[in-house]
């Protein structure tokens, strides 16, 4: 079950609202660095950028691959382990912003995680230490540590190792 906060809205849609709950100059200060970051073969720079101007918290030897997008508007609650993988054009969110209200929701991915190519990882979800998502999947649940998913919807491809193996 995803952890979102819900926030309602009156008038136009959330999105038109977007201004309200964010800084129009964190926006466009973010999505400058991030699509610097999406270009940056150099990956210490890439991770220099993620935590120390988008506030995101990323683990030692984290690599994200070409062309990954993460939240433009609350990249700081993306919070990602050690040695894990974000794969080619993945797209990270911490909001959605919907009709008749908006979500915001923390993204917590474990360490030594794999994440494959062209994946979309909603708010509000928790990947755990040593899982697989496969490529082209939409994560729109928890991932239980070591467990392999894939898909969307998404399917558990197979189970986490039973305690103690």
């Amino acid at each position: 079950m995803r952890q979102l906060e819900r926030y309602p809205v009156e008038g136009p849609n959330g999105l038109w609202q977007i201004y309200r709950t964010v800084s129009p100059w964190k926006g466009v200060k973010n999505f400058i660095f991030i699509q610097l970051a999406r270009y940056c073969p150099y990956l210490p720079l890439k991770n220099w950028i993620y935590r120390k101007i988008l506030h995101m918290k990323v683990g030692e030897h984290t690599a994200f691959g070409l062309m990954v997008m993460v939240d433009v508007f609350f990249p700081e609650r993306i919070q990602i382990g050690d040695n894990s993988i974000i794969g080619y054009n993945t797209t990270i969110l911490a909001h959605e912003y919907l009709i008749k209200e908006y979500r915001l929701g923390q993204v917590v991915i474990g360490s030594n995680v794999m994440i494959g190519a062209n994946c979309t990882v909603l708010p509000g979800v928790t990947i755990g230490d040593g899982a697989v998502v496969a490529a082209g999947s939409v994560v729109h649940r928890d991932v239980l540590p070591g467990q392999m998913v894939g898909g969307n919807p998404l399917r558990i491809i197979r189970e986490a190792p039973a305690s103690g193996e």
